[in-house]
């Protein structure tokens, strides 16, 4: 689970970012903060992989908080939740090592699109010792491949690249849905989506085990692994 820290000093703002967190898979929230110096604390005393600051903050602006993160060679990640729009404000973020920048008021799609690509790469880069160019501008850049074909709705391309790696991974053995959702680090409901996609364009087989007790185990396992037809979705 990838541990969040929240910086942000409306307590409506706070709870609703809780909220929406809670909805995606992945994340686990360790504190909020209120304050930068309050948020330099938690830094200290918590093991956190990714903080969600605002800018506008009393006191101490946030970007000094992403400042002295990076100035003391934190192994930590910064996406911006702010009201801040000029370009001064988000050229400084992005230098000093923000990965996303939000401008409120935003959409839950916007958040749950940036933590998820989040999410995945960090998963991907975990797998990794080293990658080619083109798995880095796929995967890390975000320069996409042209004539992509369109995914169901519902499915998200960065997660469906996870699921893919996963697989390749597997090199062959079966699965279950449960076994994959842990790899990836999302549900099992959402697993199932992508499992039952990949299986309706030919990429997996599925078997029905019966054991002596309980339900029946659905094992996946791919057959296709050198298709091209699964690149056109990645």
């Amino acid at each position: 689970m990838i541990k969040v820290l929240i910086v942000e000093d409306d307590p409506m703002v706070a709870e609703l970012n809780r909220r929406y967190l809670e909805q995606i898979d992945g994340f686990v929230l360790i504190a909020m903060a209120r304050t930068v110096d309050e948020a330099l604390g938690l830094l200290n005393k918590h093991d956190i992989n990714l903080v969600l600051l605002d800018i506008f903050m009393p006191g101490t602006s946030g970007l000094e908080l992403l400042t002295q993160i990076r100035d003391k060679g934190k192994d930590i990640d910064v996406i911006v939740v702010s009201a801040a729009c000029d370009m001064q404000t988000i050229k400084k973020a992005l230098r000093n090592g923000a990965v996303d920048y939000l401008i409120k008021p935003f959409e839950f799609e916007r958040l749950n699109t940036a933590l998820s690509e989040y999410r995945n790469q960090a998963v991907f880069m975990r797998n990794r010792d080293v990658m080619s160019q083109t798995e880095l501008d796929r995967r890390i850049l975000g320069r996409e491949q042209q004539g992509q074909a369109e995914l169901n709705k519902g499915l998200c391309r960065s997660t469906l690249n996870a699921v893919w790696e996963n697989i390749r991974y597997a090199k062959g053995q079966s699965f279950t849905t449960e076994e994959m959702a842990n790899s990836v680090g999302i549900s099992r409901v959402s697993m199932r989506k992508y499992l039952d996609f990949l299986k309706h364009i030919d990429i997996l087989s599925m078997e029905v085990v019966y054991g002596t007790v309980g339900r029946p185990v659905y094992r996946y396992r791919c057959i296709n692994s050198e298709s091209t037809i699964i690149k056109r979705y990645l």
